[in-house]
């Protein structure tokens, strides 16, 4: 193993210790597969009692095929999905939304990650006309790939825009966690009124597999999971670890303990928010976002990015002005941020600007 420290992404961390002893737990014995088994139907129970009576959830192996599946469930070939042009969905997915489904996808400007009501309908033209792919759903993600959160009533905002259209909602929640957390609310309530979610789980300390929930019923749904190859036989690995993801630490007293998501996401936005402030302390370094969830953007300047990669791997996210993505996760400390904030410094003090 590389003793590389990563702040790539949530992904390049292991396995939750908690989750890992989970998929040990359930190795014993023989049970039913394709999701019939006992710890299969009580993670759906888990789905239910915390994202409301109406929440369906399906197991899927990643994240591609959890946007994909969920948004095919909700349009035809000849539709087209609205979202946002740094999304997931339009950028890192290899073209399987269009693929998969057929649709098209208009992408609205997002400068802070998020699209605007405004902008939505200003793309709902062309309505009936057989020549222009028919609008039928808007993708947002939650928290956004800026790191930054929708608010309650920018989530409500959009939300009357997709009733008055009678639009279809989705929502990219890879680190969905981080959203109750952040704005102080329930799964439930963050979900009002939204047709799909694609919820994460492997950025959230599970070893693999998301989840689909859907929030209507949709009889075609576990056909085209089949058909799309998601369809996992040994389900009950992959829903346990939603169980403990969404149980206690400790078994002694839960109800007097928060959930294991509850925890990751509360540690990671708290070192996101500490590594902010020691990078706010060097004054050649810019924060481009707010920081809301388990990431920070900043300007780094680009004589320091190779040197620093050295010790500290990271995405740089934008090459035109070197803004940078540094990613906390569920294993990550204080020290792994003071650490970087030294190597930083001694590459600041090993290459001063003035000689570029």
């Amino acid at each position: 193993m590389s003793n590389l420290i990563s702040l790539g992404s949530d992904n390049h961390s292991g396995v939750h210790p908690f989750i890992l002893q989970s998929i040990h737990d359930c190795n014993e014995g023989h049970t039913p597969s394709y999701g019939t088994d006992p710890l299969t139907i009580k993670a759906k129970s888990v789905f239910k009692n915390h994202f409301g009576p109406k929440a369906q959830a399906f197991f899927v192996f990643n994240g591609t095929a959890a946007n994909v599946l969920a948004l095919k469930s909700l349009v035809k070939s000849y539709q087209a999905i609205i979202c946002a042009e740094d999304s997931h969905l339009n950028i890192d997915e290899c073209g399987a939304p269009e693929n998969q489904i057929g649709c098209k996808l208009i992408k609205l400007p997002s400068p802070d990650g998020k699209i605007k009501p405004i902008d939505i309908e200003k793309s709902m033209i062309r309505q009936g006309d057989q020549h222009y792919s028919q609008v039928a759903a808007v993708s947002i993600t939650q928290p956004t790939e800026l790191g930054t959160m929708y608010s309650l009533q920018e989530l409500n905002d959009i939300k009357t825009v997709c009733k008055k259209h009678k639009l279809k909602l989705h929502i990219d929640g890879a680190r969905f966690i981080y959203a109750p957390y952040y704005l102080k609310c329930s799964f439930e309530t963050l979900c009002q009124d939204v047709d799909a979610l694609s919820f994460g789980g492997t950025k959230n300390g599970l070893l693999f597999g998301e989840a689909v929930i859907l929030f209507n019923k949709n009889a075609d749904f576990k056909y085209l999971r089949k058909q799309s190859m998601q369809l996992p036989s040994k389900m009950r690995f992959l829903a346990n670890q939603f169980i403990h993801l969404f149980s206690p630490l400790s078994k002694n007293e839960p109800s007097t303990l928060e959930p294991l998501y509850l925890t990751i996401a509360k540690n990671s936005h708290q070192l996101a928010k500490y590594l902010e402030e020691k990078l706010c302390n060097i004054e050649e370094l810019s924060i481009t976002q707010p920081v809301q969830a388990n990431s920070v953007f900043v300007k780094i300047p680009q004589p320091w990015i190779k040197p620093l990669r050295e010790k500290f791997f990271f995405y740089v996210w934008n090459e035109a002005n070197f803004e940078c993505r540094l990613m906390l996760s569920f294993d990550s400390t204080k020290k792994h941020i003071e650490d970087f904030i030294d190597h930083l410094n001694n590459v600041k003090s090993h290459h001063p600007l003035g000689d570029c």
